[in-house]
């Protein structure tokens, strides 16, 4: 019974272990899901700068409520993608062993530079920019059979 208590706990606390890398090892995070979740954020910051560049010739109330909330957004999604490749790839992800490390911390650092552009402006140029070093990052970071599971959860949206 000991054998099987023993045995039970070391399955159950596994994961913990093996896929540890947020900053309390909950081993819930994927890191393809953040691509994704930086890449949504990217669509929403291209949107707003489309709305905000629609609603600045415009004076009315509503326009000007809709404006100042489009710009809140584009900051909110903005400073969403600098905290995951700050907190997430760079602190706990990235590693000095891995084979691609310069080119890692160069596209992240350049990505992280892109995206305050994006913050100080509405050049949609920036969300294009931003869009193709995430790409870049994402075939230095992942291995094949990883950008395989990123394709496919994409597809899946």
């Amino acid at each position: 019974m000991i054998k099987y208590l023993k045995f039970f706990i070391f399955i159950l606390f596994l994961p913990n272990f093996i896929f540890a890398h947020c900053q309390i090892p909950c081993g819930i995070y994927s890191d393809a899901m953040r691509i994704i979740e930086i890449k949504e954020d990217l669509q929403t910051i291209e949107k707003s700068i489309l709305m905000i560049n629609e609603l600045s010739g415009k004076y009315d109330p509503q326009s000007s409520n809709q404006l100042s909330r489009w710009i809140d957004t584009k900051e909110k999604h903005a400073q969403n993608i600098q905290d995951v490749i700050s907190q997430y790839f760079l602190t706990q992800r990235i590693k000095q062993n891995s084979k691609n490390y310069e080119n890692e911390l160069i596209t992240l650092h350049q990505l992280l530079v892109s995206v305050m552009k994006c913050k100080q402006s509405v050049n949609k140029e920036n969300v294009k920019k931003s869009i193709e070093l995430l790409t870049d990052f994402s075939e230095f970071y992942f291995d094949e059979h990883g950008i395989d599971h990123l394709n496919s959860l994409e597809s899946k949206r």
